[in-house]
C-alpha cells in the first residue's frame, strides 16, 4: 500500500529547483496504473508513468489512453573514477504483467536496464518519480505543467515539463549525462497512423537546443498533423549534444548503437537516417561534486490544430463521433510553433513554477483530511485530460469523460457537469464560457436548452433535447458564478435567456405544467431515462433553480417574477416533504402519463427510457436513491440555503449511508458496469427494502459511481456528520491507489469523468469558506484549533490562517476586492479593502470570539 501523506515537500534537490509539496506517495506495489496527465488546459497531455515511463500521449486531438511513440525514454549515464561507466533507463522495475508476452515481454522499453527501486511523489500537477539503485546516485525524474488559480492562460500552455535532479552520494564527482529520446509519431494519434515525410531538425539558440519534429507531407487536415519539440534547457556549465535520427540498422542495432554510443562517452553523435519515423535525441552533459545536486530541464512542446467537431445531429445513442468539420484548437492561436513555445517556456518557467509550487502548496498544507484534498485536487488533473478542449474562437468544451479512443457522450452535457463546482473556484473564464455557450447558444426562443451542445456552433442546438436536472442545475451555476464575479452585466445580458428556461418548465406538457413548485411531469434526467412523476433528485433540483432565480431576477429588477419563484418554491418545497418524505427518505411517487397523456416536444428520448407510458419501467419508485438531495448539496454549496426540512435532510443522509454503503462489495451483484468491485467498499446508486424494488428499475442502481458519491459526502459534511462523510471518501480514494486504478482518473462513463469533480465541493463544505462579489465579502466559520487552508473564488486564491487567536487573510494571486471578513457571524470591516495584490496580508483578533466558541 502507499505510504501515509507527507504533510511538506521533499528536502531541496539542485540549485534551481523549488521544493515541491507531495500529497501523496506511492510505494512499489502501487506503480502499475499511475499516469498524471502533463499539459495544460485545452491542448491535450502527456501521462507520467510511476515508474518513469512516458505514457498516454493524448495530444493529437483525440483520447489516446496506452498510444505512445514506438520510442520514447529518459535515460542516465554515470562515470565516476576506477568504476565503468553504467547506464540506465529512468525508470523502475517492470510490473509483474509486464513479463509475458508471444515475444517475450511487451512493456516499452523492456530491454534497457532499469533502476533497482522506484516510488512516486504527487500533488497535483507536479509529478515525481523517485528512482534508487545501488550503481547510482540518487535520482529524481520530476514533470509538471503550470496550473494557477485563476490563471486560466497560464495554465494553459502546450507544454510538458521534466526535470532530472541528480543528487551525488558518491565520495567523489561524478559526471553524468541525461539523455531524452522520442520519435517523430506526427500523423500517429492513437487513432490515425500515417507518415508524411517525418523529419526532425536541430535547433540551438544559447539556452536551449531542441528537436523539432514534423511531417510536412502530411494531409493538412488530419487530426494528427502538427509539430512537437523536444528540447533541453542549458547554461555555461552544461555540454549538449544531438541526434536527429538513429542509425538505420536491422534486428534492433539501432538500439544498440544508440546504447553503446551514448554509455561510451555521455555525448550523441549525429547518424544519418532515411526512417519513416526518425527518433530524436537529446543528450546534457554536467559534472557533480561530492555531496552536490544538478539538474537537466526538458522539455515538450506542440501543436495539433486540426481539432474535429463531435457530432450532434441527432439523437443515437453512439454520442462520440466525431465529423469532418475542424473547430481548431485555441492554443494553437496562441502557441502555434512549438519551438517559440519552448523559447517562451524556458524563460517563464521559474515564475509560473514559483506560482504553480505556491498554490498547491496552500493546497496541500489545509487543515482538511488528507482524502479530501487528495480526492479534490488529483481531480483537478480532468481540466487538463481528453475530457476538456477550447475551439479556435476561445470557448471552452467537455465530454462527459473519454473512452481510451473517443469522446464519451458530447456536448458538455447540463446534467453531469451541473454536479461540479470546481470550475467556478478554479477559473471564472472557464465557467462563464460554460453559462455563456447555454444560455446564448443551447437555447432556444422557447427556453428548451440542448443538454447537449453541438459543434459547430451552428449545431449548437441539434440535439433539442432538453433534461430536467441539467436545465436547473444550469440557473444555479449561472447564480453561482455571479455571486462569486459580482458581475452585474454578464448577468443582465444572459438573465433573458435564463428566464426563459425556467419558465420552459411551465409550458403545456412541461416538467411544471400546473405549476405548483413540483415537476410531475416526463423528466429525462442524468440516469439516461425519464422519470414519471414527483420525486427528489429533478424535485430538489428545481426547488434550488427557483431560488436562484428569484435572487437575479430581484438583481435584475425583474421583481414580479422573483415573487413568482419565490411562491413556486415554498409550495413545491412544503409539498416534497409533506407528500415524498416516508420518514426516512424521498420517495418517488411514480405517476404514468398514460397513451392518452400529453408530453411537450423535447423532454422525452426517443429511445432510451420507459416504452410503456401506461406503466413506465426504469424509475427509481420506492428506492433510496444516492443523490436524491443533490439539490440541497448545490443549494448549501452556493448560499441558498435549504430547500427542504433541515430534519428531514439529516435522517435521510443518515439512511443513504446506512442501507447503500458496502464496507466489502464481495457478494454484490452487478448486472452493469463495475467501478468497485469484489473486497472494495463503495456507496451503491440505490437499494430497496425487500419487496420494493421493481422489476426493471433505473439502468444504473446497482453500480458505483465516485461523482454521486461525493455529492452525498457533501451534503454529509454540510450537515455536520464528518465522519459518515470521511468514511465514504475514503472508500473511494482506496480504490484509486495507483495499483487498482489511476489516482487521476475516476472514471464513470468513460475516463476522467467530470462529475467526479464534485470533490472539490468537498474541500470548500469542509472549510466552510464563502466569498460574495455582489458586496465584496468574505466568510469563514472559526476552527477549533490553530492551522491554514486554501480558498479560491475562480479569479484569486489564497490563505486563511488560525494561529494564537489572530486569523490572518492572505492573498496568494489573482484578483480581488474584499471589504469585509466575516468570521463565525462576526464581521471586520477591512477599511480601503483588499486590492488583490499577491502577498497582502489581514490580520483579525480572534479574542472575543475565541471565548464566544
Amino acid at each position: 500500500m502507499f505510504a501515509t501523506q507527507t504533510e511538506t515537500g521533499p528536502a531541496r534537490v539542485g540549485a534551481s529547483a523549488l521544493p515541491w509539496p507531495v500529497l501523496r506517495s506511492y510505494d512499489m506495489g502501487n506503480l502499475d496504473r499511475i499516469s498524471l496527465p502533463i499539459g495544460g488546459v485545452g491542448t491535450g497531455t502527456i501521462g507520467l508513468g510511476g515508474r518513469g515511463d512516458l505514457r498516454d500521449f493524448e495530444i493529437g486531438n483525440r483520447p489516446a489512453k496506452g498510444f505512445r511513440p514506438g520510442t520514447a525514454f529518459f535515460a542516465l549515464r554515470v562515470a565516476r573514477p576506477g568504476v565503468p561507466a553504467v547506464s540506465r533507463v529512468l525508470e523502475g522495475p517492470l510490473g509483474m504483467t509486464d513479463f509475458e508476452g508471444a515475444a517475450g515481454s511487451p512493456a516499452p522499453n523492456h530491454g534497457l536496464p532499469r533502476f533497482a527501486e522506484a516510488c512516486f511523489d504527487a500533488a497535483y500537477p507536479f509529478g515525481q518519480v523517485r528512482l534508487n539503485d545501488p550503481a547510482m546516485p540518487e535520482v529524481r525524474l520530476q514533470g509538471f505543467n503550470p496550473l494557477i488559480p485563476g490563471d486560466l492562460e497560464s495554465s494553459s500552455w502546450p507544454l510538458a515539463a521534466f526535470r532530472v535532479e541528480i543528487a551525488n552520494s558518491f565520495d567523489s564527482a561524478i559526471d553524468v549525462s541525461v539523455a531524452a529520446v522520442v520519435e517523430n509519431f506526427i500523423g500517429s494519434n492513437g487513432t490515425e497512423s500515417a507518415v508524411g515525410g517525418n523529419v526532425n531538425h536541430v535547433r540551438r539558440t544559447t539556452n536551449l537546443v531542441g528537436v523539432a519534429m514534423s511531417a510536412p507531407e502530411l494531409d493538412p487536415k488530419s487530426e494528427a498533423a502538427g509539430t512537437f519539440v523536444l528540447a533541453m534547457m542549458v547554461d555555461e556549465t552544461t555540454t549538449a549534444t544531438t541526434r536527429s535520427g538513429w542509425a538505420d540498422a536491422t534486428w534492433g542495432n539501432s538500439l544498440l548503437d544508440f546504447w553503446d554510443d551514448f554509455t561510451d562517452d555521455g555525448r550523441l553523435d549525429e547518424r544519418r537516417s532515411s526512417s519513416a519515423r526518425p527518433i530524436g535525441s537529446l543528450a546534457g552533459s554536467v559534472s557533480i561534486p561530492a555531496g552536490e545536486t544538478r539538474s537537466l530541464t526538458f522539455l515538450m512542446t506542440w501543436a495539433f490544430p486540426n481539432r474535429y467537431a463531435w457530432r450532434s445531429e441527432d439523437h443515437h445513442l453512439d454520442q462520440a463521433e466525431y465529423t469532418s468539420e475542424i473547430v481548431g484548437n485555441r492554443y494553437c492561436h496562441a502557441y502555434p510553433d512549438p519551438w517559440q513555445t519552448a523559447l517562451k517556456a524556458a524563460a517563464a518557467l521559474p515564475r509560473l513554477e514559483e506560482l504553480t509550487v505556491a498554490a498547491v502548496t496552500a493546497i496541500v498544507d489545509s487543515a482538511v483530511p488528507v482524502e479530501i484534498r487528495e480526492a479534490a485536487l488529483f481531480n483537478i488533473s480532468t481540466l487538463r485530460s481528453p475530457t476538456v478542449f477550447r475551439v479556435a474562437d476561445g470557448r471552452l468544451y467537455g465530454w462527459e469523460g473519454v473512452m481510451d479512443r473517443t469522446g464519451s457522450c458530447f456536448g458538455t452535457c447540463t446534467h453531469v457537469w451541473g454536479y461540479e463546482f470546481a470550475t467556478s473556484f478554479w477559473f471564472a473564464e472557464f465557467a462563464w464560457s460554460l453559462r455563456e455557450t447555454q444560455y446564448e447558444l443551447a437555447t432556444n426562443d422557447d427556453g428548451l436548452m440542448s443538454f447537449r451542445v453541438g459543434l459547430p456552433t451552428s449545431q449548437s442546438q441539434n440535439w433539442a433535447l432538453a433534461a430536467a436536472d441539467g436545465q436547473m442545475a444550469s440557473l444555479i451555476h449561472l447564480f453561482h458564478d455571479w455571486r462569486l464575479s459580482g458581475d452585474d452585466a454578464r448577468l443582465r445580458r444572459l438573465w433573458p435567456a435564463a428566464r426563459k428556461t425556467l419558465e420552459f418548465a411551465w409550458i403545456a406538457g412541461g416538467w411544471d405544467a400546473d405549476r405548483d413548485g413540483v415537476m410531475e411531469g416526463c423528466q429525462h434526467n442524468t440516469m439516461d431515462v425519464e422519470y414519471y412523476g414527483p420525486n427528489p433528485q429533478m424535485g430538489l433540483w428545481y426547488l434550488a433553480a427557483l431560488r436562484a432565480a428569484a435572487e437575479m431576477a430581484h438583481a435584475v429588477g425583474d421583481t414580479q417574477f422573483a415573487e413568482d419563484c419565490r411562491g413556486l418554491f415554498a409550495s413545491g418545497s412544503a409539498w416534497i416533504d409533506r407528500e415524498l418524505f416516508t420518514g426516512e427518505y424521498y420517495r418517488h411517487d411514480v405517476r404514468p402519463v398514460g397513451r392518452e397523456g400529453y408530453i411537450a416536444p423535447g423532454l422525452r428520448h426517443p429511445s432510451m427510457g420507459s416504452v410503456s407510458l401506461d406503466d413506465p419501467d426504469l424509475q427509481v419508485a420506492d428506492g433510496v436513491l444516492v443523490d436524491q438531495l443533490v439539490g440541497q448539496y448545490a443549494a448549501r454549496l452556493t448560499r441558498l440555503g435549504d430547500v427542504v426540512d433541515a430534519e428531514h435532510v439529516r435522517t435521510t443522509l443518515k439512511t443513504i449511508f446506512q442501507r447503500n454503503f458496502r464496507p466489502s462489495l464481495a457478494g454484490h451483484f452487478n448486472h452493469m458496469r463495475s467501478f468497485a468491485l469484489a473486497d472494495e467498499a463503495g456507496l451503491l446508486m440505490c437499494t430497496y427494502d425487500e419487496g420494493k424494488r421493481p422489476a426493471r428499475p433505473f439502468p444504473y442502481f446497482n453500480e458505483v459511481m465516485t461523482g454521486f458519491e461525493y455529492t452525498a459526502a457533501v451534503g454529509m459534511i454540510q450537515d455536520g456528520d464528518r465522519d459518515q462523510a470521511m468514511t465514504v471518501i475514503r472508500a473511494i480514494r482506496a480504490r484509486y491507489d495507483g495499483a487498482r486504478r489511476n489516482p487521476f482518473d475516476e472514471a464513470e462513463c468513460g475516463h476522467h469523468y467530470a462529475r467526479a469533480m464534485a470533490s472539490w465541493s468537498a474541500f470548500v463544505a469542509w472549510n466552510s469558506f464563502d466569498f460574495d462579489g455582489r458586496t465584496n465579502t468574505f466568510t469563514i466559520e472559526m476552527a477549533d484549533g490553530d492551522g491554514t487552508t486554501f480558498w479560491s473564488t475562480g479569479s484569486a486564491w489564497g490563505t486563511w490562517s488560525q494561529s494564537d487567536l489572530r486569523g490572518e487573510l492572505r492573498i496568494g494571486g489573482g484578483i480581488i476586492r474584499i471589504d469585509t471578513v466575516v468570521v463565525s457571524g462576526r464581521p471586520h470591516a477591512l477599511g480601503e479593502g483588499a486590492t488583490g495584490r499577491a502577498g497582502e496580508r489581514y490580520v483579525i483578533d480572534l479574542t472575543e470570539l475565541s471565548a464566544d466558541h
